[in-house]
C-alpha cells in the first residue's frame, strides 16, 4: 500500500529531530548543565522546575536516564529528587509520545498491518493503560521505544501518561536513592538502592536471554511449519 508524501516527509522530519536531539550532546552536556547550574548558576532560584526541564529534553536526546535519576537524589534528596524525577521522565515521554503521534504515525500505520506488529497495535489499543504499564515495569524494555510503540499504536495520551508516571517508580526510586546516599556508602539506603539496582540489571539480562531464546524457537519452528507444505508442493 503506497505511502503518501506528506506522511513520508513528517517521518523524515522525525528522524531529523531524534538525530539533531542525539547529535546535540556533543555540544551540551545535561550532567555538566546540571552541576553548573543547580550549585550556583542563573537556575539555582528555579532548580526543581528548571531540573524537570533539563531532565525531559535530556530522555529525548537518548542521554541515560538512570545518570539524571541519581542526579535528582544527589541535589534534591529522596522526596522531592524522586518527585521531580518522575516529572521529568513523564514529561520527556509525553514529548516524544507527541512527535511520534504526530509526525510518524500516518507513516508507519501501513506496517501495522503485519502480523506480529498488528497484534501489538490492538494490545496498546484496547488496553491501553495496563499494557504501557506492564512495560514500564518489566525490565530490559528501552524507554523510547514504548514511548514510539505507544505513539505509533492508538493508546490514548493519558492512559499512556499515567501508566509512565507510575511504571517508572520503582526503578527511578533505587537510582534516587543511590543518589541521594551516594555520600554514605555504607548506609543502609545506599546498600538497598543498589542492591535494587543490581537485581533490575539481572532482571534485565534474564529478560534479553529469554527473549532471545523465544525468539531462536520461533526461528527453529518456521522451517518445521513450512516444510510440509513444501514436499507437497513438490
Amino acid at each position: 500500500m503506497p505511502i503518501a508524501p506528506a506522511p513520508l516527509v513528517r517521518l523524515a522530519l522525525l528522524i531529523l529531530l531524534l538525530a539533531a536531539g542525539a547529535s546535540s550532546l556533543l555540544l551540551w552536556s545535561p550532567r555538566q548543565l546540571l552541576l553548573e547550574g543547580f550549585a550556583s548558576g542563573p537556575f539555582a532560584m528555579w532548580a526543581a522546575p528548571a531540573f524537570v526541564v533539563v531532565f525531559a529534553l535530556a530522555t529525548l536526546a537518548f542521554f541515560p536516564k538512570p545518570v539524571l535519576n541519581a542526579a535528582a537524589g544527589v541535589f534534591f534528596g529522596v522526596p522531592q529528587g524522586l518527585v521531580l524525577a518522575v516529572a521529568g521522565t513523564t514529561l520527556g515521554a509525553v514529548l516524544a509520545f507527541s512527535l511520534g503521534r504526530s509526525l510518524g504515525r500516518d507513516a508507519l500505520r501501513p506496517l501495522l498491518k503485519k502480523k506480529l506488529l498488528a497484534a501489538l497495535d490492538r494490545r496498546l489499543t484496547d488496553h491501553g493503560f495496563r499494557s504501557v504499564l506492564l512495560m514500564r515495569v518489566v525490565p530490559g524494555i528501552p524507554f523510547q521505544a514504548v514511548n514510539f510503540a505507544a505513539a505509533f499504536s492508538g493508546v490514548r495520551l493519558w492512559p499512556f501518561t499515567a501508566a509512565t508516571a507510575v511504571g517508572v517508580l520503582p526503578g527511578t526510586a533505587a537510582y534516587v536513592t543511590a543518589g541521594a546516599s551516594a555520600s554514605s556508602p555504607t548506609s543502609p539506603a545506599f546498600l538497598i538502592s543498589t542492591a535494587a539496582m543490581v537485581a533490575l540489571t539481572a532482571a534485565t539480562l534474564v529478560s534479553l536471554r529469554r527473549a532471545r531464546r523465544i525468539g531462536l524457537s520461533q526461528d527453529a519452528v518456521e522451517p518445521a511449519c513450512h516444510a510440509p507444505s513444501e514436499r507437497a508442493a513438490a
